[in-house]
């Protein structure tokens, strides 16, 4: 019998394509693959508020993405860079990335790196801005508390939408009118109402696992709690996840009695100026992003 023979090939013909002709249920399986939450319903998402291309090998198999969010003629965020186990070592990734450069321009970019990505980001001139906790678990019911002194905490209603969209945009330092009402659509959501207007707001909508609390904008953690604590309260017993800035504090020590504790880290990067909003810490001063959207969508 002949013996057997093998050879390694380290070398394939990869054409980038839109990624909105590919299917999304494609897509959810090059997310598991690594091992990333998202549904084929959140990659539809994402492909709604973005631009993207995904990366095909010879016979047309999805082999990568990148995605890109262009909130505004100066400002995109960068997100779903996946590279197929495979081609990690590659230089797969390089190459997405180079034509999510080319495809952005002048724009400045932000985007939240794994601990696997990062390098790669450092090498193309990203650099650290924070990190980044993804705090998840089975919700635990929260202590009931009334929200600070002189606030009233509500559901979200339609008429609020043009406030959310200038709150977020002074936590996330552009306007982001094309993707709020995506997400409202998507979400429950509840607001902190101080002086009859709109000081803080979260929203949470399906996700991955469960379901996921973001954005929240809220100028300091008290309030910041008050309109989490309904959505952790909604989803007790089940899995919630929520992605945040807040290392130590009420905030972070409310997860962490909700049952959410820190699974996993990434890294806030930005490229072409500094990125995030740097509130001080009180009522009626900066808001601040306390949870993303999403990685992706930051």
């Amino acid at each position: 019998m002949a013996r057997n023979e093998s050879i390694l090939l380290e070398t394939f013909a990869l054409t980038a394509v839109d990624i909105a002709e590919v299917d999304p249920d494609a897509l959810h399986a090059l997310s598991i693959g690594v091992r990333w939450p998202h549904r084929a319903d959140d990659w539809r998402m994402l492909i709604a508020a973005g631009r993207g291309i995904a990366a095909l090998d010879e016979i047309g198999r999805i082999v990568g993405t990148a995605m890109w969010f262009p909130y505004s003629d100066t400002f995109a965020t960068v997100g779903m860079v996946i590279t197929s186990p495979r081609l990690q070592a590659l230089g797969a990734g390089r190459w997405l990335m180079e034509r999510v450069l080319a495809a952005t321009g002048a724009r400045a970019l932000g985007l939240n790196a794994t601990r696997a990505a990062h390098r790669l980001y450092r090498s193309l001139g990203f650099v650290d801005e924070a990190t980044v906790y993804q705090c998840n678990g089975d919700a635990v019911m929260p202590d009931s508390a009334p929200p600070p002194p002189g606030t009233l905490v509500r559901a979200v209603e339609s008429a609020d939408l043009d406030a959310l969209i200038m709150l977020d945009a002074r936590a996330f330092g552009t306007q982001r009118s094309d993707l709020l009402p995506r997400l409202l659509a998507a979400s429950t959501g509840t607001v902190l109402l101080r002086g009859g207007l709109i000081a803080a707001f979260a929203l949470c909508r399906p996700f991955g696992r469960g379901h996921v609390i973001g954005p929240l904008v809220a100028s300091c953690d008290a309030d910041a709690i008050a309109v989490a604590r309904p959505h952790v309260a909604a989803h007790a017993g089940r899995f919630l996840r929520l992605d945040t800035r807040q290392k130590t504090g009420p905030f972070a020590e409310f997860l962490m009695r909700s049952g959410l504790p820190v699974c996993d880290t990434v890294t806030t990067m930005s490229l072409g100026r500094p990125w995030l909003a740097r509130g001080t810490g009180g009522p009626g001063t900066m808001p601040i992003t306390y949870a993303l959207a999403s990685q992706a969508l930051s």
